[in-house]
């Protein structure tokens, strides 16, 4: 089994920091210019200053303000754990995206951090109740 290692580009790293501890994560492996923020066992999102990610980078460094390159999903147990994570997240500095989503058997809830990644928290629940 492979561990995923996301990597994004932040402009305050100290901000982003703060914003994800906020939200209830640890983090694994902090430097000047990196933290790895664990999300679960086998998936980090590494938290790199501008600078640093450019210099990984083959690309210029996208403006989260104007391009969505990715929307990172959360999965989560159970809609009252979305919620709470919205709230959280939107406490922390975060900016709403979109109203709560229901299809089916999904319930999401979108927001981006302060740098303007757009994240999502997603559970599916059982459509008999």
């Amino acid at each position: 089994m492979s561990t995923l290692f996301v990597n994004m580009a932040v402009k305050d790293l100290d901000r982003s920091k703060k914003f994800f501890t906020a939200l209830g994560f640890d983090f694994f492996g902090m430097t000047d210019d990196m933290a790895s923020v664990v999300i679960s066992e086998r998936t980090q999102v590494m938290l790199l200053a501008e600078p640093t990610f450019a210099g990984y980078s083959r690309n210029r460094v996208a403006d989260p303000a104007e391009t969505t390159e990715v929307i990172l999903v959360l999965g989560l147990d159970g809609p009252a754990e979305v919620d709470e994570l919205f709230d959280k997240a939107v406490a922390a500095g975060a900016t709403a995206v979109g109203e709560p989503l229901t299809e089916g058997p999904r319930y999401q809830r979108g927001f981006t951090d302060p740098d303007g990644h757009q994240w999502s928290a997603l559970c599916l629940v059982n459509p008999a109740g």
